[in-house]
This record gives C-alpha cells, sequence and structure tokens, in this order.
C-alpha cells in the first residue's frame, strides 16, 4: 500500500479528517487537483462571506480568530485553511486529480493522472460543489454578449452601465444580483427556473443556521409551518416584488431537491427598491436576444451563470453504487455503503445548519471509524 488512508481533497473536509486521523495517530495522504491550499476560497467573488457565524464555522481542533469578525470572509476563510493545515502539520500532493477508484482486493486504487494510489482506506472530500452543473442553452453560440460564470465574476466594477441578466437565484446568483445592483451596473434581471425560499441571515441577533440545528432532524410538517410565519415576519411578501413563491417549504424543500434556502445578503433591498428584477428561466438565445420561459424577451449587455454545482462523483465512484438518483453520496461520515468498506464522505451534503458544522462533525466520526479499523485510539477534540 502506498497510504493506509487517502484523502481526495484538500478543501475544508479533506483537511478535517486529515487532522482527526493525525490525532489519532493515523497519518493520510492528501491529494488535490489545485495548487495551494485555500485557493478555491481566495479565488471566490469579493463581496463572499460565509453564511454561518464564525462560532459554528471552524474545523476541528483549532478555532477561527475573533478578529475575523461574525461572518467572516472568504479571505479570511483561505487564510484560516492556510493555518490550519500548517498547525496540524498537513502536507497535501497538489496537482493530483483522481479520476476513478477501484476496489483492489481488502483496499482501493485511485486512478490519477501520474499513476495509481494504492489504500487501505478513501475518504472522499472533494466538495459539495466540486463541479458545474451542466449549463448552455440553445442559440448561445450566436449570442454576441458575454456569458459568464459566476466562478469567474469578482466584482461588479466590469459591469457598471451594462444590462445584466444573472441566471439563478440561489445564494451566489442572488448575492450577485444585489452586488451589481448597488455597484452601477444599468440594469439586473434574476431569471428563475426553481423558485427559493428566501430567509434572513439572522433573526434579530441569532443566526438563521443556528435556529437551523434541530430542523435538520425534524419532520418538515412540523417546522415548515414556523418557517413561513418566521420568513413573512422577516421578509415580507416577497410575492409584491415579483419573486415567485417556493413550491415547498424549506425543510421539505431541501429533502426533496437538495436545493437550500436563499439567505439574504442584499437581495430583497434590491427587490424593494426595484433594482433587481426577478423573471422566469432563461430557455434560449435569439441573436442578441434572451428569450424567457413566459416568452418575455429581453438583449442583455451579459449573462451571469449562477445554476448551481453537483458534487461531480459520477465519474469517480459512480459505477460502485454508492451514489442516491441525485448523484449524492447515501452515506457519510463513519458509515459506509455496503459493498463499499473502507469509501467514506466528508462535506459532500449542504444542510440547513450549515456545511462547516456537518463537516466537523463527519471528519470526526469518519476518523473514529477509520481509526478502529486500524486498530488505532482516537482522540479529536471540538477546539482549542
Amino acid at each position: 500500500m502506498d497510504a493506509d488512508v487517502v484523502v481526495v481533497g484538500a478543501g475544508p473536509a479533506g483537511l478535517a479528517v486529515a487532522a482527526c486521523l493525525g490525532r489519532a495517530g493515523v497519518a493520510a495522504m492528501v491529494v488535490d487537483r489545485g495548487r495551494a491550499v485555500g485557493e478555491s476560497w481566495s479565488t471566490r467573488y469579493d463581496r463572499l462571506h460565509l453564511h454561518t457565524p464564525r462560532i459554528q464555522s471552524a474545523l476541528p481542533g483549532l478555532r477561527m480568530p475573533r478578529r475575523f469578525g461574525r461572518w467572516v470572509s472568504k479571505d479570511d476563510m483561505a487564510h484560516y485553511l492556510r493555518v490550519y493545515a500548517r498547525e496540524h502539520r498537513i502536507t497535501p500532493v497538489f496537482g493530483t486529480e483522481v479520476g476513478r477508484l477501484e476496489r483492489a482486493g481488502d483496499g482501493w486504487t485511485a486512478e490519477t493522472g501520474a499513476g495509481e494510489i494504492a489504500a487501505r482506506q478513501v475518504v472522499l472530500a472533494t466538495g459539495y460543489a466540486h463541479s458545474r452543473a451542466r449549463t448552455g442553452w440553445p442559440g448561445q453560440d450566436g449570442f454576441p454578449g458575454r456569458v459568464v460564470h459566476v466562478t469567474e465574476y469578482r466584482n461588479a466594477d466590469e459591469f457598471a452601465g451594462a444590462r445584466v441578466l444573472v441566471v439563478g437565484a440561489g445564494n451566489s446568483g442572488a448575492e450577485i444580483a444585489a452586488d451589481l445592483a448597488e455597484h452601477g451596473a444599468a440594469s439586473v434581471h434574476l431569471a428563475i427556473r426553481t423558485p427559493p425560499n428566501v430567509i434572513p441571515r439572522q433573526f434579530g441577533p441569532v443566526p438563521a443556521t443556528l435556529l437551523a440545528i434541530p430542523m435538520d432532524y425534524l419532520p418538515a410538517r412540523l417546522v415548515d409551518p414556523v418557517n413561513r410565519l418566521l420568513q413573512r415576519i422577516a421578509l415580507g411578501d416577497l410575492t409584491r416584488y415579483g419573486m415567485p413563491a417556493p413550491h415547498a417549504g424549506v425543510v421539505a424543500q431541501v429533502r426533496a431537491t437538495g436545493v437550500t434556502p436563499t439567505i439574504d445578503v442584499g437581495l430583497v433591498a434590491a427587490l424593494r427598491a426595484g433594482t433587481v428584477t426577478p423573471v422566469a428561466a432563461l430557455e434560449r438565445f435569439d441573436g442578441a436576444e434572451a428569450l424567457l420561459g413566459d416568452g418575455m424577451r429581453l438583449i442583455p449587455d451579459a449573462v451571469i451563470v449562477a445554476s448551481g454545482y453537483t458534487p461531480g462523483l459520477d465519474p469517480l465512484v459512480g459505477h460502485l453504487g454508492v451514489l442516491d438518483a441525485r448523484g449524492v453520496p447515501r452515506a457519510a461520515g463513519g458509515r459506509t455503503v455496503p459493498g463499499a468498506p473502507g469509501l467514506r464522505f466528508v462535506g459532500l451534503f449542504n444542510p440547513l445548519k450549515g456545511q462547516l458544522l456537518q463537516i466537523g462533525m463527519d471528519a470526526r466520526s469518519a476518523a473514529r471509524a477509520i481509526a478502529r479499523e486500524l486498530a488505532a485510539p482516537v482522540t479529536c477534540p471540538p477546539g482549542r
């Protein structure tokens, strides 16, 4: 074996698993397709902050500094991950993308561009937003304007005075639409296919994701009526501003579709001011025109695609029967799927209580299970 444990991914989930394993005396080889720890955070759009408060976002074994404030910026998050890796003596092997996992005897082989890596155990921690959701519309090749994916967006400066169509009303699309409206875009239209549940970032002094912790465990029929009442009290009736009503409550929608709520960090103010206009889903292009699902035609200068991401696990493990119909792992943390012993998943879910909190829970659980199977004790404290 090249390693007892291979952790695929050097983002928050991969680092947390490696740190917990290290405290157990289990050495893990961490591999990643990127170039540096924190890279995926440092390259995101300038406005981005965590939607979970600092106290709810730290990884096992290292608290976040108070100077980060309540809502941690993307640059502070990138810095935190670099410090985390250094403090836990984690040295990932970068430039190594795993294309496929295969069962090999009692262990696993990870196929990479540089050859195979053999390991007794594997943890996939490549991230919930590893791959762009497939996009593209009929007539797009003939559209004379710019089509920009959300991963290429940095700030609104280059769109000042432009007519912009943002496709997708999830967290990235909603925040970018607000950013554009606040910083000089001539017009901003927000194309919506799946109406989101919009919630405030906090209810009074209490962060929404703290309130959401019990919601991950309770029936939707009990908590969604309360959610609807809180949404109406905090934000009012958004259909007055053109936002379509969601088809289901917060919890029911997450469980049925995986679509998490859109946390308001400027969208609602823009809707009320009339600087962001919700419209129907983009269906196709006709020359310079964008044709929407209700027959409306727009002539945007630029289209920003924020239609979501996928874990992108099918090429890696789709042949192993470990994914559900949405391509999401059927087990997490310390649990494994029958027929795939020694293969675990961390950080590939986006629960209501926040992904980073879930990562900490699953990293500890995975480390305990791996250490037990490798006959090593484990102690991974919540922080220091």
